[in-house]
């Protein structure tokens, strides 16, 4: 961390539900050992070990613990319903409903919002997911400026544009990705723009198109750790594939700020997460997202285990000691969670 103190190095921690803790291992010969990520304590001194009851099948089901709530408080209801109007009217759709993100109500109240564009069937059947797999639909011209439209009548401070994988296009939906970034520019100057894309398959020129249409942020969400990537995420996503694009972008633009999202509890260890970051961090990754994976209804990956409040405040620490700027970490954190804060205080270490 260098000169940097403590105080400001937890500040840079922005986390949902969560609080300080720190967790490790050694041998005899002080070297760090694999470890899974423990439960931490509750406020008896009993750990809180995840209970499990009986699916419709008679299997168990790790069920949801306390912390893996959403705050009522976090809806506006009238901004919520206003918002949604405008989402319908103009024919779009949003990752924050298609992806039942338990933060909709937070960011929508707070100007933010994840428009979903190239429809709503992915060409890749990741077995976490709950947007479904099939043949895509052709492209729709109008979408650019009809997302535009609605993100100038919505007034949205920030917006993040994500996909659905489009391995049937030649360039993987690059292109329509630049018009939406360009059609919001013209109709929503002052719009901050996240663009949240897939791997293009690791095709340069794909890349290179979304570099040059010149986001705000660009973001690729690594997901799952090394370990466990290829049998989670399913092929041809590739782990290596997807590190290739984080530090191509990096290459083609230094200056841009790059962004990636890791999902926990589906079976990793520690030492995985650790191994993951350091890869991010290596790959010029500027902004990390770590959150808790909540199994879609669809989906038919359970989760492993729920992390503690406490263990995510740990990862966010790890990944700062490792030189990540930033870090949004909790149980109810997704990629797009704090995305104007999180791209804000990059920013700001730019000046």
């Amino acid at each position: 961390m260098g000169s940097e103190s403590a105080a400001a190095f937890k500040s840079k921690c922005v986390n949902n539900h969560s609080c300080s803790s720190s967790c490790a291992t050694t041998d005899s010969s002080g070297q760090p050992q694999p470890q899974v990520l423990h439960q931490q304590p509750d406020s008896s001194g009993q750990p809180q070990e995840p209970h499990q009851q009986p699916d419709s099948s008679g299997q168990p089901v790790v069920t949801k613990p306390s912390w893996i709530k959403v705050r009522s408080s976090s809806y506006e209801v009238e901004r919520f319903w206003t918002t949604m109007e405008i989402i319908k009217k103009h024919g779009i759709g949003t990752v924050c409903e298609d992806a039942l993100c338990p933060n909709l109500g937070e960011c929508w109240k707070d100007g933010v919002a994840t428009f979903l564009i190239m429809g709503s069937i992915c060409s890749r059947n990741c077995s976490f997911c709950n947007i479904p797999c099939g043949t895509p639909r052709a492209l729709d011209p109008s979408e650019p400026t009809r997302v535009a439209m609605a993100i100038r009548e919505l007034e949205l401070k920030y917006v993040v544009i994500t996909s659905v994988t489009r391995d049937d296009l030649p360039d993987g939906g690059a292109a329509h990705f630049a018009e939406m970034v360009q059609g919001v520019r013209d109709i929503s100057p002052e719009t901050k723009i996240e663009v949240l894309t897939s791997d293009f398959g690791g095709a340069t020129d794909a890349i290179a198109t979304m570099v040059k249409s010149n986001p705000d942020v660009f973001a690729h969400n690594i997901e799952i750790v090394k370990r466990l990537h290829h049998a989670v995420k399913r092929a041809p996503s590739n782990y290596n594939t997807s590190l290739k694009l984080l530090k191509y972008m990096k290459e083609l633009s230094p200056g841009i700020v790059s962004k990636s999202g890791l999902i926990v509890g589906v079976g990793e260890t520690k030492d995985d997460v650790i191994e993951t970051l350091n890869d991010l961090y290596e790959a010029g990754v500027d902004i990390v997202t770590i959150g808790q994976y909540l199994s879609p209804p669809a989906s038919c990956l359970p989760v492993a285990r729920y992390l503690h409040v406490e263990e995510f405040q740990d990862l966010c620490e790890i990944a700062l000691g490792i030189g990540i700027k930033n870090v949004v970490s909790g149980p109810l954190v997704r990629s797009s969670y704090k995305a104007n804060e999180s791209y804000s205080s990059i920013c700001s270490l730019k000046r």
